[in-house]
This record gives C-alpha cells, sequence and structure tokens, in this order.
C-alpha cells in the first residue's frame, strides 16, 4: 500500500496546478460517498470512516498549501524571461542603429594624435588598438560619454573627443638627412652646412614645395642661408621649432619667422622681436629665414 501511494505522488507532481486541485478534491469525494454507505452500519466501522475522512482532509489541505507556494517561483520566471527578452531587443535595436551610421557615414577628419580605439563609449569598453596621428577617417556624427564615433577598417569605433580635425595637422618632423631632395637647383650656390639643412628640411616637410637659395644680398651672398617658403603659421612653427631642436647638429647661426630672430648663442632668450623692414617679405611673414655658421 506505501508503495502504490508513493507511486502516486511522484506522478502528481508532474502535473500542473489544475491537476494538483482536483486530486485531493477527488480523493475527499470518495471519502464521502464511502461515509454515506456506511452511516448505517455498527459503530466501529463509523469510527474508522471519520478517521479516514479526517486524513484525506489533512491531505488535501498539505497539497494546497504546495500548490500556493509553487506559485511565486513562476511568476518570478516569468519576469526574468521578460526582463530577458527586453534585452535582447534593445541589443538587437543598438546593433541596428551602429550597422546604420557605419553605412552612411561620409564625412572625413584628421586625426590630430594617436589615439587609441575603443569598442564602444561605454566605461565598460575594450581598448581593440589605435589610429595614427594626421590619419582621414570616417566619423558617423554620433557621440557620447566624451567619445566620438569613427569607422575605422569597416566597423563602428569610438575615440577620445576633442582630437579630430577639419584640418590636416602639420606633419611631425623626421629626423635629419642627407638624402637628395626633388630639386637639386636649391643648392647651387650653397654650402655643405647649408645644402644639410635643405635636404634635412625638405625630407621633414614635403609640403614645401618652394625654397629660396643662394643670391646676392645679406646673408644669402655668402651660400649659408635659405629661405624656406610658407605663410601658414602653424607650419612656419613646426619647422622654426625643428630647426631649433637640431639647431647643434646643422650648425645653425640664427632663425627668422615673423619679425623675430632667435639664435642658439641666446636661446635662453627665446624668440627676440625685431624692427620693421618695411614688407611681409623683409619681416619673414612668408618665409622662415635659416642661416648656418658655415
Amino acid at each position: 500500500m506505501a508503495e502504490h501511494r508513493h507511486k502516486r505522488d511522484t506522478n502528481a507532481r508532474r502535473l500542473p496546478r489544475a491537476a494538483f486541485v482536483a486530486a485531493p478534491l477527488a480523493v475527499l469525494a470518495t471519502a464521502s460517498v464511502v461515509t454515506m454507505g456506511v452511516l448505517a452500519s455498527s459503530p466501529e466501522a463509523r469510527d474508522l470512516v471519520a478517521q479516514d475522512t479526517t486524513a484525506a482532509r489533512a491531505d488535501v489541505a498539505d497539497l494546497m498549501v504546495a500548490t500556493d507556494r509553487s506559485a511565486p517561483v513562476s511568476r518570478a520566471g516569468a519576469r526574468v524571461d521578460t526582463a530577458e527578452r527586453r534585452a535582447d531587443a534593445l541589443a538587437a535595436k543598438e546593433r541596428a542603429a551602429t550597422r546604420r551610421a557605419v553605412e552612411n557615414a561620409h564625412t572625413k577628419l584628421w586625426t590630430t594624435t594617436v589615439l587609441n580605439l575603443w569598442s564602444d563609449s561605454g566605461a565598460d569598453a575594450v581598448q581593440v588598438g589605435e589610429v595614427e596621428a594626421g590619419k582621414h577617417v570616417l566619423v558617423t556624427g554620433r557621440s557620447a560619454d566624451g567619445r566620438d564615433e569613427i569607422v575605422w577598417q569597416g566597423k563602428s569605433r569610438w575615440v577620445t573627443a576633442g582630437y579630430l580635425s577639419e584640418d590636416k595637422p602639420v606633419a611631425a618632423a623626421a629626423g635629419l638627412s642627407m638624402a637628395p631632395c626633388p630639386d637639386p637647383s636649391v643648392e647651387n650656390g650653397l654650402t655643405d652646412d647649408a645644402v644639410y639643412v635643405y635636404r634635412s628640411v625638405c625630407h621633414a616637410f614635403p609640403q614645401i614645395t618652394s625654397y629660396g637659395g643662394w643670391d646676392g644680398h645679406g646673408e644669402h651672398a655668402s651660400g649659408r642661408a635659405l629661405d624656406i617658403m610658407t605663410s601658414d603659421v602653424a607650419l612656419g612653427d613646426a619647422i622654426a621649432e625643428f630647426l631649433q631642436a637640431h639647431a647643434a647638429e646643422l650648425n645653425l647661426y640664427d632663425i627668422l619667422w615673423r619679425q623675430r630672430i632667435w639664435t642658439p648663442e641666446r636661446a635662453g632668450e627665446g624668440w627676440r622681436p625685431m624692427p620693421s623692414r618695411g614688407s611681409a617679405t623683409a619681416n619673414h611673414y612668408d618665409h622662415v629665414h635659416v642661416a648656418t655658421n658655415g
């Protein structure tokens, strides 16, 4: 008998909620019918029926409590499933937005410094590489959390905001060089030191295409001077800084730029103002002038 009850209980746990309720009610109903059948029997029989009916009612109560306790677990599971579906929907929506941003990107900006590439804009983003300074990159126009979105190798990547520009940055100066330049005629009449300056500047700043070499006035008459032609302030500043950094190696005597003079002997004073000579060219606003000691 105990074995039969154990088997029934195991099957009952697999039934849905309706079955849990219906089964004990059926037991109670059966007990009631049995009770009616033995009302006319002996007192001993009536006592046995009463005991069985009480036990059946206790079983019903226990099963109802167990059924009620299982309900909250089911509702919690439903809430978890709903939250997961919403998260999946939001992720799919973001992927679609990113795909559209990459496909519609058509504006290009210049990187002004080396920038880390991030997987997204959030605090949990992963660094996935670097992009060099002076790269012309597609931008999507999206910004978030202090980062701008760019398209790098066909994928969405994020970089720190504030380091993209419409203007191409001045190229970082390379080292000194004695390799020949595209226009060897500039070297005519120059000293070896001046040729070294010309070739070094030529390779460090290939965007410069016009130079003034030997002529019959001032320092140029000795072949020791070179005019590097540019009116671009940023570019001229970069060239002057390059020459200052290599002054000892290039054996420089002076640098003139934007009505100022700098000399290695008085380098601690920085740039010193010069009196006006009457024109933009004479005041060195359209070229950097550099002279060597030999």
